[in-house]
């Protein structure tokens, strides 16, 4: 009776051992694979699975939620030769691990060569004023590139954002000067434009006045006086000559030119002052007296 108890007691030890050993929990959210012999044998989901000892293995074990994959600044060259840093986020998703283990063998190394290759592409069809507004449309056409090449892989790509674009240095400084001088042309049109359209409104309203030269001269003679006093505030010293008649002149031109435009608002004009008269030749002396 001893004898047989010695013979149970290792017995039922090892079996509790064996059955402890084949116990395998999957966590929720994960996956396992199992080879039997070195075949694949049957996958494991959440929860309590037995695998024969010495003859299963669990050769890998992997979470089917979704993961981020970050893509590190990359070179890329636009279709106006413009050289730009690229970097770029995954989300993906495991959907069949089997598939995904024995087709592919490094499934992230795979997912971020071709996030890049496709990048590049992208780049390459799109000036670069284009790749700043058309960011939507850009990880629009890297995710379905993506999720068309990783169908294979028993993965699914649900999203990619293209985080950044960044132009070299040198390309920046040029847009920077770029901007700025177009920034400065526009200012200068529309400041001449506004000069324009002052000097017509002026013209305007003195072609419609009786004493349209009065009034012309007092504006010049008050320019006149306002730069000569902000000359005179300035710290440097400056000398100015400027001739009131030549802008009078200049308006009375502009006055005319709007006067055959619209003759029925002719301004009554000053006839021009009559040359001086002749001096008066000297009397002839009287013939006959004094005189031989």
């Amino acid at each position: 009776m001893n004898s047989l108890l010695y013979l149970l007691v290792p017995a039922i030890l090892g079996g509790v051992f064996t059955l402890m050993n084949s116990l395998k929990i999957i966590n929720e959210g994960n996956e396992a694979l199992v080879e039997r012999f070195g075949q694949y044998s049957r996958k494991l989901t959440a929860g309590p699975n037995i695998v024969i000892p010495l003859l299963e293995s669990i050769v890998v074990e992997e979470t089917t939620r979704e993961k981020v994959l970050d893509i590190e600044p990359q070179y890329a060259i636009t279709k106006d030769n413009v050289s730009l840093k690229v970097d770029a986020v995954v989300y993906w998703r495991i959907l069949e691990l089997e598939r995904t283990f024995y087709v592919v063998e490094d499934i992230k190394k795979a997912i971020k060569n071709l996030v890049l290759t496709n990048i590049r592409s992208a780049m390459g069809r799109l000036k670069l004023e284009e790749t700043y507004s058309s960011r939507g449309r850009i990880n629009q056409s890297l995710l379905e590139q993506l999720d068309e090449a990783t169908a294979d892989w028993g993965v699914k790509v649900t999203r990619i954002e293209v985080r950044e674009i960044s132009p070299a240095a040198t390309v920046m400084e040029s847009l920077e000067l770029e901007r700025a001088a177009e920034s400065k042309k526009r200012a200068e049109i529309a400041e001449t434009e506004g000069i324009v359209q002052s000097i017509q409104m002026l013209s305007d309203v003195l072609d419609q006045k009786p004493d349209a030269k009065q009034v012309l001269e007092f504006l010049v003679a008050q320019r006149y006086v306002e730069a000569n006093e902000k000359l005179g505030n300035s710290p440097n010293s400056k000398v100015l000559f400027m001739d009131p008649n030549a802008l009078n002149e200049a308006m009375q031109g502009l006055m005319s030119h709007n006067r055959h435009r619209f003759p029925e608002t002719d301004l009554p004009t000053v006839p021009p002052p009559a040359p001086p008269a002749a001096p008066p030749s000297p009397p002839s002396p009287p013939i006959g007296h004094g005189n031989p």
